[in-house]
């Protein structure tokens, strides 16, 4: 490994997705940090055990208000085989989401951040992973290092327009937060 990879902050960004607009906000927010933060991208299926990256970012789609649930899973599976369903079932519908991610500690040693994807309506009425996300960390002891955000998808569970340029423009709005902290850090030690 080059040394000057190894002064570059790190991120790990796992998601669950269902039909795939998850991971495609955690792909865009990958994108987004660019070249100045070394990323692992995981879905919540493989997460990676490896020594706690500076930011751990978390993202889930919203069911039934909050987290999905081995049940809510079930039927977003029977939903995508539905005959009349242009949804496409990612994986092999994901036996594990975040919800049973966070009942293990994780780690993170500057601080996390939690987005969801949900329906464009207001989130009274839908609720909202990213918030239940964001609460299960602070639990753990970790620090938020910038609000929670959502990603909007329309009633046929489609990202709507312009949600992946917006989730690349908070990738590199985290990057300039995370690569500041991790210098300070560094230049303390």
């Amino acid at each position: 490994m080059r040394t000057d990879q190894k002064l570059r902050p790190t991120a790990t960004i796992v998601f669950e997705s269902m039909f795939g607009n998850t991971r495609r906000v955690a792909e865009a927010i990958a994108a987004g940090m660019g070249d100045r933060v070394a990323v692992v991208l995981s879905s919540v299926a493989d997460v990676p055990t490896q020594s706690p990256s500076d930011l751990l970012v978390v993202g889930a789609p919203t069911h039934a208000h909050s987290l999905s649930r081995p049940e809510s899973r079930a039927e977003a599976a029977r939903w995508a085989r539905d005959s009349g369903s242009r949804l496409t079932l990612e994986g092999e519908g994901a036996a594990t989401g975040v919800r049973e991610l966070l009942e293990v500690d994780l780690a993170a040693r500057l601080g996390y951040v939690a987005y969801d994807t949900r329906v464009d309506m207001p989130k009274i009425f839908t609720g909202s992973a990213a918030t239940t996300i964001a609460k299960r960390l602070r639990k753990m002891g970790l620090s938020e290092l910038a609000g929670s955000k959502s990603f909007l998808v329309d009633k046929d569970s489609r990202l709507l327009a312009g949600e992946l340029e917006r989730a690349e423009q908070w990738g590199n709005e985290l990057a300039d937060v995370v690569v500041v902290l991790h210098d300070a850090e560094r230049q303390e030690s």
